[in-house]
């Protein structure tokens, strides 16, 4: 039933006290010469950071190749030095009695590095290091950025420069006026000059701001990374993206519930590995950008466009009109036929849309295999002319012969309304003969056609549950509804015949109730399609249900009221349960699925049998129906 939202103060409170989230390179985008960078270098007493302890910690603060400040100190890790340990680095167990322990010495990096981003040479060790000390001391770790210099050396640094991309080498290579000797400072020293070297060579391929380092050291072509400039100047927000090539045609379409900028910046990193979006990438000369005020829009609006370009390199949703249909037509003897659209006429009755034909057609075979409708594909008389003859269904008993008289319009009229009642409401007459057919053929172990035969089963499910979904979210002329935001507030869309017809966003503090007014006033028309067909693109349908269909989700108007068919195929969610079930009752093992009782189907679709409720028998042309 409608429910009213709550007033303005009654949304979700900002949440308090949270633990710190790592900051992510796309949202920082600042130049690199403004970037504040800490330099840390850690001698340990050994490789694991669980294990070991550090002896002693060094770091350089520098901005626009400017040091700004530099932090050392030796750590007293409260046990001996190992002697190998001793060699390395010379640091020893005498040189450590008297140090600060690691809880004094670790707020003071901690604030040291405040706001900066983490630099290191091997970055997993020292960064190990550093957030296991903080678990220890019980200091919640920032999330400070990181940027490993040995993975950015082995994108831009050869091995005929170099024999190997340790901190020595490097240092010789780019000059740097600090030899490294295993001591912290030193080596932290010796880091920033590595540093400023790379990215004087990262800078050429387009390596300009800080979002761009969190993919330099991927493998990235460089004619595909030089095209990150594209994703320059888009926005932070969630909308839908377009690819367009040289002469201005939309090759690519996606969308982005978060953030349009962030997304389109993937398609140029090593995290992009579909082969022909490297092809895509490579022809885009822009990147045009429809900003939504929802997610729900976005993922809309992003099916639309698809729909209107059928851009080359999308591969689903491009051609909705190749959906077809099943149709039992409407004829003095009618007959299931497979259909490109659905047209309103008193009598027929549709399932789907079907992913493809191929699918339709195993629908068409599984109600051909519970009912004897006639397979004929004529228009047949009232009466049968003289002298006509039956085909070999009818000889087998697969067909009563409407075709020779053997079947009057009365008597058809009795399994065309069993037909109906299947692909309207009732699934289980379908299911008990496919039960018992994959019972006999399992018997006689002939597996394949088994599958074959639940193939068929699932089919005709999959085409009844999507119209018994749409097809009464499609005949109402208005639904309105609010989903709760993550950050308090609503989420409000107008669902008109199945097509969205506006969407916005309310904040917490405003009362959603007059922005829903204006909503409802200012939104799209939209006429009636014909029934079970929706107004809109069938899979624009299906992300509307889904999102109806959401963790509180409540329907603010429906003047008309919003119900799906009782017991219908939605109640059937596992085929190989249903298939098992249907066997136990023919067996006599369980209650007849008649009239006694029925499981009820959960919130979307049913799975295990939990609480029986009455059966309600559909009126005449008609599905049962209940509560949504």
């Amino acid at each position: 039933m409608p429910q009213p939202l709550p007033r303005p103060g009654a949304g979700r409170p900002a949440t308090a006290g949270a633990a710190p989230l790592q900051v992510g390179f796309d949202e920082l985008g600042t130049p690199l010469r403004e970037v504040t960078f800490v330099v840390v270098d850690l001698e340990t007493t050994g490789g694991s950071a669980e294990a070991c302890a550090i002896t002693e910690i060094g770091a350089v603060k520098v901005r626009g190749g400017e040091v700004l400040g530099e932090l050392a100190t030796l750590v007293d890790p409260e046990g001996p030095v190992p002697a190998h340990i001793q060699v390395l680095t010379g640091i020893t167990t005498s040189m450590l009695v008297g140090a600060p322990r690691l809880p004094e010495v670790l707020p003071s990096f901690l604030e040291f590095a405040r706001g900066a981003v983490l630099v290191a040479h091997n970055a997993p060790f020292d960064i190990g290091f550093l957030k296991a000390a903080a678990r220890r001391t019980g200091h919640a770790w920032p999330g400070f950025p990181v940027v490993d210099t040995v993975r950015l050396a082995r994108r831009v640094v050869t091995r005929d420069e170099v024999p190997n991309h340790r901190l020595a080498s490097l240092a010789a290579l780019f000059r740097s006026s600090t030899t490294p000797e295993h001591r912290a400072l030193a080596d932290a020293r010796a880091t920033v000059d590595v540093l400023h070297g790379l990215l004087d060579r990262l800078a050429p391929l387009g390596v300009t701001h800080l979002e761009d380092l969190a993919g330099a050291g991927d493998p990235v072509p460089a004619d595909v990374r030089r095209k990150r400039t594209l994703a320059d100047g888009l926005p932070h927000a969630p909308g839908v993206y377009l690819f367009r090539g040289p002469k201005d045609e939309v090759l690519y379409v996606g969308t982005s519930t978060t953030s349009l900028r962030t997304r389109v910046r993937t398609y140029f990193t090593a995290g992009e590995k579909r082969g022909r979006m490297t092809e895509m990438v490579r022809l885009a000369t822009r990147v045009d950008t429809v900003v939504c005020a929802t997610p729900l829009e976005a993922r809309v609006r992003e099916l639309r466009l698809i729909a209107e370009h059928s851009p080359r390199y999308n591969r689903r949703s491009r051609f909705p009109e190749r959906m077809p249909w099943v149709r039992l037509t409407a004829e003095p003897y009618p007959r299931l036929s497979v259909v490109r659209e659905v047209r309103e006429e008193p009598g027929a009755v549709h399932l789907g849309p079907f992913a493809s034909r191929g699918a339709a057609a195993l629908a068409v075979e599984a109600l051909h295999g519970a009912f004897p409708v006639r397979q004929c594909t004529r228009r047949l008389p009232v009466v049968a002319p003289a002298g006509a003859s039956a085909c070999v269904l009818a000889e087998v008993g697969r067909c009563g012969a409407p075709c020779t008289g053997g079947q009057d319009v009365a008597a058809y009229a009795e399994v065309v309304a069993a037909v109906r009642s299947a692909m309207t409401g009732d699934p289980w007459p379908v299911v008990s003969a496919h039960a018992t057919r994959i019972g006999h053929l399992v018997a006689q172990e002939r597996f394949e056609e088994a599958t074959t035969v639940r193939d068929r089963l699932q089919a005709f499910l999959r085409g009844a549950t999507r119209a018994q979904r749409v097809g009464p979210l499609a005949a109402l002329p208005e639904l309105v509804a609010a989903a709760p935001l993550p950050e308090g507030g609503w989420e409000l869309a107008v669902v008109r015949h199945g097509r969205l017809a506006a969407t916005a966003r309310v904040d917490r503090r405003s009362d959603p109730m007059p922005v829903v007014d204006a909503l409802c006033a200012s939104a799209e028309h939209v006429d009636r399609p014909p029934w079970p067909a929706s107004a809109a693109h069938p899979e624009e349908t299906d992300l509307v249900l889904a999102w109806l269909e959401g963790p509180g989700v409540r329907v603010v108007r429906a003047p008309e009221g919003w119900a799906c068919p009782v017991g219908g195929a939605q109640s059937v969610s596992d085929v190989a349960a249903a298939v098992t079930t249907a066997a136990l009752v023919a067996g006599g093992r369980r209650a007849p699925l008649g009239t006694e009782e029925r499981v009820a189907p959960g919130p979307r679709t049913a799975g295990t049998p939990t609480t029986p409720v009455p059966v309600v028998a559909p009126p005449a042309g008609a599905a049962g129906r209940r509560s949504a």
